[in-house]
Formats: structure tokens, sequence, C-alpha cells
């Protein structure tokens, strides 16, 4: 993703008043699943967190409400983190 295209994503959430990325801080792109393409905050994540990707709460997913969709870093573009799969 080149850095005019970070500036138009919309940030997972971010306040629906203000969905895009703010100056200062650091995303990554979701790819695949329920949140493809929004955009997660990672900014003062250390690099065993980074490395761990992120299980995100979300209702558009497998189980609804209460329900979790995991992604984890790209192995060549780790600015891009992949769908790993839903959990409840």
């Amino acid at each position: 993703m080149d850095d005019e295209a970070l500036l138009r994503g919309r940030v997972y959430g971010a306040d629906h008043d203000d969905p895009g990325p703010q100056p200062g801080h650091e995303y990554r792109e979701l790819v695949g699943g329920p949140l493809d393409g929004l955009l997660l905050d990672v900014t003062g994540w250390g690099t065993e967190q980074l490395a761990d990707g992120a299980a995100l709460s979300t209702e558009i997913g497998r189980y609804g409400a209460g329900g979790r969709a995991h992604y984890g870093p790209r192995p060549a573009d780790p600015r891009r983190w992949d769908w790993r799969g839903d959990t409840p």
C-alpha cells in the first residue's frame, strides 16, 4: 500500500466522525476476511506483538457479535496482515 492509499483508508475501531489515519501513527493494512481493507493502528506495539498479529473484535465475522477475526503479518510484506480465520 502506498502512502497516498494509506491516507485514504479507514481505521479499525476509529470514531465514525474521524475514520482516517492520524499523522504520526503507524498502521497495518488488513487483507481478506471481514475487516478487509481497514487499517489497524499499531502505534507503540513491540516487535513481538507485531510478529504475533491480533485477534480483533467484529460483529461481521463468522460468529457475529462477540466474535474475533485473526490477522497476522504477511511474511513477504509485514505492512499487510492477512486474515487467518475467525473465532467465537
